[in-house]
Formats: structure tokens, C-alpha cells, sequence
């Protein structure tokens, strides 16, 4: 019997969780590991996600082996929450399918990819200054206070839920 590439698809989101742009802040807090296996080429036209780290999909499974001589610094073991993102959510799915055989207890992947954690997570331009108040006698364009006048920092690391 010939198994076309949306079975394997089909059969390997049976075999994980699937989360969404909103749940990584969640992942990262508690200790696990998004991890973006997009290639270079793909980040660099993309953008990059903050807070992952990158292991290219050749390598993945050699990354996270919790055993492995080659194993990433951050991998604690087959109890810690692993995210695997790619940039539309397929290739992910398959890579958590595969890296759940190395015993992971909590493995997904991020519905949607890193398209849908732009999408959910937009960068946000900082608003164009307040025009600052102005001193009686001071200069024309001096402000009251330091600071004055200046935008604040739009939410975390310069990214703001849409």
C-alpha cells in the first residue's frame, strides 16, 4: 500500500500536541524549548523568533537526543515541553512526530509556523513622540522633564499582540 505525504501528515499530528502563537511565552516560562528548524535561507527572508533556538531540521533529532554526545546545552531531558516550528506548520509536524520516538512525554508543534506567530505577534513601530511640553523661558523644544515627550517601548521586546 502507497502512503501519500497527508497520510504522514495526518498520522504524525495524531502523535503530538499542537499549540498556538500564544502558548510559547507559556513553553519558555516553564523551562522548555521552542526550537526553529527553518533554514537559514528561510529565517533570513522571514525574520527570526525570539526565544527559540535554531537547529536546522538535518540535525534535529541529534540536538535533542537526551542521551546524545551531541545533545543542545538547554536539553534537560524527555520531561521538559519541546515546540518544534517551521515556517507554515508542516515540516514541524513531522519533526515532533519524529522526535517524540526519543521518549519525549510533552512534544508539538506550532500550528501554523512562524507565519502564524507573525501574524499573531506583529511588530509594532513605535508611536511618533508626544510633542513635549515646554518650559516657560527655556528653549524652544525643551522639555519639562527628561524623558518628556518620548514613546514608550511597545510591549515585550518591541512585539505587541494585534
Amino acid at each position: 500500500m502507497t502512503v501519500t505525504a497527508e497520510h504522514l501528515l495526518l498520522r504524525a499530528r495524531q502523535r503530538i500536541r499542537r499549540v498556538g502563537p500564544h502558548e510559547l511565552g507559556a513553553v519558555l516560562a516553564e523551562g522548555g524549548l521552542v526550537v526553529d528548524i527553518r533554514p537559514a535561507a528561510q529565517r533570513a527572508s522571514e525574520g527570526e523568533l525570539p526565544g527559540a533556538v535554531v537547529v536546522e531540521r538535518n540535525v534535529l533529532e541529534w540536538r535533542l537526543d537526551p542521551n546524545g554526545d551531541h545533545r543542545l546545552p538547554e536539553v534537560s531531558g524527555v520531561d521538559q515541553r519541546v515546540v518544534i516550528v517551521c515556517s507554515a506548520g508542516y515540516a514541524s509536524s513531522l519533526a515532533a512526530a519524529t522526535v517524540a520516538e526519543l521518549g519525549y512525554a510533552w512534544i508539538a508543534d506550532l500550528v501554523g509556523g512562524y507565519q502564524a506567530w507573525r501574524a499573531w505577534f506583529a511588530p509594532v513601530a513605535p508611536a511618533a513622540p508626544a510633542p513635549a511640553p515646554t518650559v516657560p523661558g527655556a528653549p524652544a523644544g525643551a522639555a519639562s522633564a527628561p524623558g518628556a515627550g518620548q514613546a514608550a517601548a511597545p510591549g515585550v521586546d518591541g512585539w505587541r499582540l494585534r
